[in-house]
């Protein structure tokens, strides 16, 4: 008997193998999504306020800023790096969108916020990439410095926007083609970032920069110029969250964005992404942020006290990375 005929029962085994890897390859890539279901189905019975137009609309309009900033996280985070200042540049955006526009108008105001905000990511970028410095160290510093200069700048008050800026808040409170306009920019970004991600070269090599630097390093790619991008394009885009808290609130407060790095590290880790770099995607960190979304909003109905739900969200982002670490050691 030839011992490398195939009879047919193998071949059974083998197309049986075939189909639950092809099942787990699904699972793994839309678990977020069924989580999501899952929470709202059950956020449904909890109460029946949760499903209306206004209640989901709230809850888009709340996340847009830490939407935004996920984006920008998810890029560094790619490159096995973190960003600790997105929460402070939000600030300093949101003070000098709303402290320029008097003077200098609306469209000045929104690009020099941009700008600064793309400064702060140059600076920390430059340092991560050619200084060669801790990630953690370099973007806890820029955090404490934009929002000093934050509170240095609006004197430590919020700046009212008054008539100028008119046009910033009808953006921040309506509606567009029934999609609030804070929900309107996050979806923008969203897209833009998952095109980036999976349809251009930079977006190909910022996700194996994550899986093996010295390998991209040495098939001849400027690995230091693209992990420099990621940081700025956080920067940017923590400024833009800065500016949607402007137009939600109608003032540029200092004290925006405090703890939103944390809450946007644990939706880029409650989508998948590994903290170790080269694993996570745009959909899925989406998914995270609507998640994180959709508990705060049941323990808002549920009268879950504040603290309380500071504790949940911790528990949350431990039992994702935990989920992840056994989702491995699974497929192993």
């Amino acid at each position: 008997m030839n011992p490398s005929a195939v009879t047919p029962e193998s071949h059974e085994s083998n197309s049986g193998r075939a189909h639950a890897k092809q099942w787990w390859a699904v699972a793994r890539r839309f678990n977020t999504v069924a989580i999501l279901v899952v929470l709202m189905i059950a956020a449904s019975f909890v109460s029946e306020d949760f499903l209306s137009v206004p209640n989901l609309a709230n809850i888009s309009r709340q996340v847009a800023g830490v939407g935004i900033m996920s984006v920008g996280m998810l890029l560094v985070v790619l490159t096995g790096g973190i960003d600790l200042s997105v929460g402070s540049i939000a600030a300093l955006g949101s003070v000098l969108s709303a402290m320029l526009i008097p003077q200098h108008g609306l469209f000045f105001a929104l690009c020099a916020s941009l700008f600064v905000g793309a400064l702060c990511g140059f600076v920390s970028g430059v340092l991560v990439a050619w200084s060669r410095l801790t990630p953690f160290v370099v973007t806890l510093a820029m955090m404490t410095v934009a929002r000093g200069i934050a509170m240095i700048v609006s004197n430590g008050s919020p700046i009212l926007v008054d008539d100028p800026g008119q046009a910033l808040l009808d953006f921040g409170r309506h509606a567009y083609f029934g999609i609030p306009g804070p929900t309107f920019v996050m979806l923008i970004v969203f897209i833009a970032g998952g095109f980036a991600l999976n349809r251009l070269r930079a977006g190909r090599i910022v996700r194996a920069i994550g899986s093996n630097e010295e390998a991209v390093r040495l098939s001849g790619v400027p690995v230091a110029r693209h992990v420099l991008g990621t940081y700025v394009a956080s920067g940017v885009l923590a400024a833009l969250a800065g500016i949607i808290s402007t137009s939600r609130a109608g003032v540029g407060a200092p004290t925006v964005g405090v703890g939103d790095e944390l809450t946007v590290i644990a939706a880029v880790v409650i989508g998948g992404a590994s903290l170790a770099g080269g694993k996570g995607g745009a959909l899925n960190t989406l998914m995270g942020v609507l998640i994180l979304g959709v508990i705060g909003n049941i323990m808002n109905l549920a009268s879950v006290p504040g603290y309380h739900q500071q504790v949940v969200m911790g528990v949350i982002i431990v039992a994702a990375v935990l989920s992840q670490r056994g989702a491995r050691l699974w497929r192993r």
